[in-house]
């Protein structure tokens, strides 16, 4: 198979301008389980400024590079099972090859998803998977995870898109595969409730439930972690002082060794039991220290809003139990 190696430059290439010279292209290569969002990712980084074709033939993919002239133009190029002569082996190889290319920044995306939700996207679409024609979806999707096991671990980045809505997708991509050039390390801090499970996105998890719960003062309940009265609260416990202490010791050590590693982008998902109070509390002032040392931050709360919503409704049955 033809691939782009350094001993063999087209000669449009070997004539470039110093300035394209120093740019590398980047390209990403979006793969992964079928039904797991390819499409839509490939659409996201679109958005994002690549250059996107879907289901190019695995042996058409040295020759497109080799041919185009715009070498600094990203390009996302989406390949996996339903792609003509697909095949893991081979793909592995060209990515290789494609790696040791000095005028090419590879990266591969793996797009993963659990096998339930699969079967349920396949079920509503009314798809039949690839590898399972003749029989149970499921029997394709788990033929098809272990054909690909050695291309997950050999992804640069691994993406379960389980529970993603496609603005979190949008957010996860952009911090991974933005196309600025050297890009700082981006961090995302989030709260979230254990009721709802662990964010799967995240790379660093803290449980703040050892802290006083502020859910169970009655003038406190109905706040959030936004509010003042609840960080006082929260504060005012002795176990927090020495955690927050603890907390920032691990964390500044940690975010410049994630940079020099290459790492663009962190999620730190900080959980209590219902989200609301202390994990909230805590992701503020995470995000804040994080900004006053000069990070790039942004903050989330992926289950306050349904935490509210909980609230409001057990406001609403208590009050109808008091009318009747």
């Amino acid at each position: 198979m033809e691939s782009m190696s350094d001993t063999a430059q087209p000669a449009q290439l070997s004539c470039q301008t110093d300035a394209a010279e120093a740019v590398r292209r980047r390209l990403v290569l979006v793969t992964g389980m079928s039904g797991a969002g390819r499409s839509t990712s490939l659409k996201v980084l679109e958005d994002m400024g690549y250059e996107a074709v879907d289901n190019l033939p695995l042996s058409l993919l040295s020759s497109m590079l080799l041919a185009r002239e715009d070498i600094v133009t990203p390009l996302a190029i989406g390949i996996d099972v339903r792609t003509r002569d697909f095949d893991v082996a081979s793909l592995k190889a060209e990515i290789e090859a494609l790696a040791n290319n000095r005028w090419l920044d590879v990266r591969l995306l793996f797009l993963e998803c659990d096998d339930q939700i699969l079967a349920r996207r396949y079920t509503e679409t009314r798809r039949l998977h690839p590898l399972a024609r003749d029989r149970p979806v499921v029997d394709g999707i788990v033929l098809e995870r272990g054909y690909l096991l050695p291309l997950r671990q050999h992804a640069d980045v691994t993406l379960d898109t389980s529970d993603l809505r496609t603005a979190d997708l949008k957010r996860i991509l952009q911090g991974h595969f933005g196309v600025e050039m050297q890009r700082p390390l981006s961090v995302f801090v989030t709260s979230f409730s254990f009721r709802m499970g662990l964010p799967r996105e995240a790379d660093l998890v803290f449980d703040v439930r050892f802290l006083d719960n502020p859910h169970y003062d009655f003038g406190l309940r109905p706040l959030t972690g936004l509010d003042p009265a609840v960080g006082t609260f929260i504060e005012r416990d002795t176990s927090y002082a020495p955690f927050w202490t603890a907390l920032t010791a691990l964390l500044g050590p940690l975010l410049p060794r994630y940079d020099r590693e290459g790492k663009s982008y962190l999620t730190i998902a900080v959980g209590c039991t219902g989200g609301r109070h202390r994990s909230v509390f805590v992701t503020e002032r995470v995000g804040e220290w994080l900004g006053g040392i000069g990070q790039t931050v942004v903050i989330g709360h992926r289950d306050l809003a349904e935490a509210e919503q909980q609230q409001s409704r057990e406001r609403a049955e208590a009050s109808g139990l008091g009318k009747s």
